[in-house]
């Protein structure tokens, strides 16, 4: 293993985000959500006919309920299929078919079975549905029967942590498809027009003061605030409302796009500066029900890291295959000003890889303006095509590392591997034998997540997934604060008193400034717990402690039962990722898992039939009861005044105000890099080969 530092590049770090910055302004729209027809479909389209999200975001995790009715406008009856990109790390376990008027619900069940069972009842003529998950790109959701000139309804519901990154939330949803799987895209066309009413509600509630919320790609969002006990809540809302009172002409068209499903919608909100380190807790125990209680722990570490102001070599990894086409466009003027005010003591090299691989640079060059024009020039010779050879593209990153450099490697993908060694594992034992980091910027819906996030947790590096919506100044400013500053290691966590167990996830292995860690666990009697906290920082280790009271009896958050499933499964699934071999008694657990809570996931999908074959086939309404339990306590707390959430009042775990962007910053030379990063990769679609790697 080579014996470097482990440092990060300020410069590398800005010049990547202001690439996606540009991306995000400027890519045309991807695929989106949306019904799916075969292309030789002799038929009319299925229409969406309404399309209705409502988002709550309270005590540390967000809600989202999707309701969408399906019309069909042929003379035969038909099948729905609905197809919209897997959520960030989103637990589902609601999903809901009206049925003759009545609403159905879902039952977990082990994935080839309720294929089989779907298909059995379509068969039969029975009214059924089911959601699927199709790896890690998108949710399938297929309804039947859609008779002529008639509508369905169905409804999904899915959670999600609601983490802080410097006291700045984000919740995204998403609806651009990524264009990752050529084959699914080739075989189906897309409708994503809403018809009639579409409606994107959120609501946030929170006991810290919140300063403001953003929606950057929606700036039509109506945006209100109102008292919520001694709290604040804000609420904000994009509806197409406006369609029936505007005239023919250019207003119409603005209206109508605003009525497709192709634009993903990302919801900021920022918490007032100033605010303490702290740890919050929320839990669920019912004491009738089960011994058994689930409590989520979010540690927000004071600001005590040292910041980082050494130098570095950077490399930058481009993709510049045929499935990051949609991702990239052209931008020429502008980003030439600056140029040449590149530092002159750092250093770079721009490797590029389709099928094959490209070193623009020739290996590391001084920043200076020759060699910044030399690289532009080459630039001008490739387009994005063919395949993509990841692995090929990283290791020729790391082949020509100077030992006496720390450097930073910055990778800009959709993560779809298939030329050269696309196996998982290959791709860990690579960052396991270099001892640098990987900062991973994963573009766009349905990205390969299972592979980009364990290979850039392996480097104790960081991978930050990116929307055509977002707000990348946003983004940089919490980037550059995380790479700029010394980090925590080796993550300890130690509880005594009242216990705490089966905690999930198993292992924390770093933890960047302004970022939260959030731990789910089980308790079997309220009480006392003592907390510590045991993190490296630059080779020293500190300890931070506290107690937190668990309660005996809390109902208000059923759901933690269900995020614990999910998390307790992730660990699982991250094991056999990095091994990359079937583990029968993992699966096996996954499912089971899986089972018990309601959960959708690889190895499990949610169906509806009617309730009198729910009986015949013997299933237990298991997941009905859960749901159930959850929507009214959603009611409830709906109806409630929101409640503080910190644990750790009576002995705060940490002595420093939590970090904002208020005190920080960053040089401002370190723009000027970023420049040539952008010029580099958005001259990319322009133009065709450039010099193969020298190997």
């Amino acid at each position: 293993m080579l014996n470097r530092p482990k440092m990060i590049s300020q410069i590398a770090i800005w010049g990547v985000l202001l690439v996606t910055m540009f991306i995000a302004t400027f890519s045309p729209k991807a695929l989106a959500a949306g019904l799916l027809k075969p292309v030789n479909s002799q038929h009319k389209d299925l229409q969406i006919e309404s399309h209705h999200v409502d988002v709550a975001i309270q005590d540390g995790y967000a809600t989202t309920s999707i309701e969408q009715t399906f019309y069909n406008p042929n003379d035969v009856e038909l099948e729905a299929l609905y197809s919209f990109p897997v959520p960030q790390k989103a637990v589902v376990g609601e999903f809901i078919y009206w049925i003759n008027g009545s609403p159905v619900i879902a039952e977990a069940v082990s994935k080839e079975k309720a294929r089989k069972i779907y298909d059995d009842q379509k068969a039969q003529g029975n009214a059924t549905a089911l959601t699927e998950k199709d790896e890690f790109k998108t949710f399938d959701m297929r309804v039947y029967p859609v008779q002529p000139q008639q509508s369905v309804k169905v409804k999904l519901v899915y959670m999600q942590d609601a983490l802080l990154d410097h006291g700045i939330g984000r919740y995204v949803y998403p609806l651009e498809e990524g264009g990752v799987d050529e084959a699914k895209n080739s075989f189906w066309t897309r409708n994503d027009k809403v018809e009639q009413d579409f409606s994107f509600n959120v609501t946030l509630r929170s006991s810290y003061p919140v300063d403001g919320v953003r929606l950057p790609a929606h700036p039509s969002a109506v945006i209100s605030q109102e008292a919520d006990g001694e709290h604040t809540s804000w609420k904000a809302n994009i509806t197409n409302h406006i369609a029936n009172t505007v005239q023919e002409g250019e207003s119409q068209q603005a209206v109508q796009a605003s009525m497709r499903l192709d634009q993903d919608v990302v919801f900021y909100w920022r918490l007032q500066d100033g605010l303490p380190g702290r740890v919050d807790m929320v839990s669920y125990r019912d004491p009738q029900a089960s011994k058994r209680g689930t409590v989520k722990l979010t540690f927000t570490p004071g600001d005590d890291l040292t910041r980082v102001t050494q130098g570095r070599d950077w490399v930058f990894v481009l993709d510049k295959s045929g499935s990051m086409s949609g991702k990239y466009s052209t931008l020429v003027e502008g980003v030439r000003q600056g140029l040449g005010k590149l530092p002159s003591e750092d250093r770079f090299r721009v490797v590029m890889f389709d099928s094959n691989t490209y070193d623009l640079t020739g290996g590391f060059v001084a920043a200076n303006s020759a060699n910044v024009n030399k690289a532009l020039q080459s630039v001008e010779q490739v387009e994005p095509s063919n395949g993509t050879n990841l692995y090929e593209g990283i290791s020729a990153a790391i082949r020509k590392l100077d030992d006496d450099r720390p450097t930073g490697i910055v990778l800009v993908t959709d993560g779809v591997a298939n030329v050269g060694v696309t196996e998982k594992r290959r791709f860990f034992e690579l960052m396991e034998k270099h001892d640098v980091r990987l900062f991973t910027f994963i573009m766009g819906n349905s990205a390969n997540t299972p592979l980009l996030v364990p290979m850039t947790k392996l480097s104790n590096g960081v991978a930050t997934s990116v929307s055509s919506a977002d707000d990348i100044i946003g983004h940089l400013m919490n980037i550059t604060s995380k790479l700029t500053y010394q980090a925590y290691r080796n993550i300890q966590l130690n509880i005594d008193g009242v216990k705490i167990k089966d905690l999930t996830p198993e292992q924390i292995s770093s933890l960047y400034r302004g970022e939260q860690l959030t731990v789910f666990g089980h308790y079997f009697k309220g009480g006392e717990a003592d907390i510590k906290l045991t993190m490296d920082i630059g080779g020293e280790s500190r300890e931070y402690r506290t107690k937190v009271m668990l309660p005996d009896s809390a109902t208000e958050h059923p759901e933690l039962e269900r995020m614990w499933a999910f998390s307790a499964i992730g660990d699982l699934q991250e094991q056999m990722d990095y091994l990359e071999q079937k583990d029968s008694d993992k699966e096996q657990a996954i499912e089971d898992i899986a089972l018990e809570y309601g959960l959708l996931t690889d190895y499990t999908s949610l169906l509806v039939v009617e309730e009198d074959v729910f009986q015949q086939l013997g299933m237990e309404r298991k997941n009905q009861t859960r749901v159930l339990k959850e929507q009214s306590a959603r009611e409830i707390r709906q109806n409630k005044p929101v409640k503080p959430t910190r644990a750790d009042n009576t002995q705060p775990m940490f002595t420093q105000p939590a970090p904002t962007h208020s005190g920080g910053g960053s040089s401002g030379g370190s723009m000027n890099i970023l420049v040539l990063l952008s010029m580099i990769l958005f001259g990319v679609s322009r133009v065709m080969v450039g010099r193969k790697q020298n190997r």
